[in-house]
C-alpha cells in the first residue's frame, strides 16, 4: 500500500545529529531501505520534516522503519494511506451509480 511516513524531528536532537555527523547517515540509511517513489524535506510546526513517499508490503515493517528516527532524532511519526490519480479515479468509479 502506497503510503505517506512524516517524519517530524525534535530540533535539538537533530541539532546534535546534525554536528556528530548522523542525521545524513539516519536520512540515507531510511531512503535505501524504503526505495521511496518521493522524498521532501521542509520545515513545520518549526521543525525539520520529512515526507516519504513509499509502497509498505506488510504493517510489521512499521517498527523497522520508525525506530531509527525515534532513536536517531527524537522524532515524531506518522503514518497515512495515500492515492495517486489513478486510485482516486478507480476508488471513485467504484461509488459511481450504475
Amino acid at each position: 500500500m502506497r503510503m505517506l511516513l512524516k517524519v517530524q524531528m525534535d530540533t535539538p536532537t537533530s541539532n546534535e545529529a546534525i554536528k556528530q555527523g548522523n542525521l545524513l547517515k539516519t536520512m540515507e540509511g531510511a531512503l535505501e531501505a524504503l526505495k521511496p517513489e518521493a522524498a521532501y524535506f521542509t520545515i513545520e510546526d518549526g521543525c525539520r520534516t520529512g515526507y516519504i513517499f513509499f509502497d509498505l508490503a506488510d504493517p510489521s515493517q512499521m517498527p523497522k522503519i520508525s525506530e531509527p528516527f525515534f532513536m536517531g532524532v527524537n522524532a515524531k511519526i506518522y503514518y497515512s494511506p495515500v492515492m495517486d490519480v489513478a486510485d482516486l479515479r478507480k476508488g471513485l468509479a467504484a461509488i459511481m451509480p450504475g
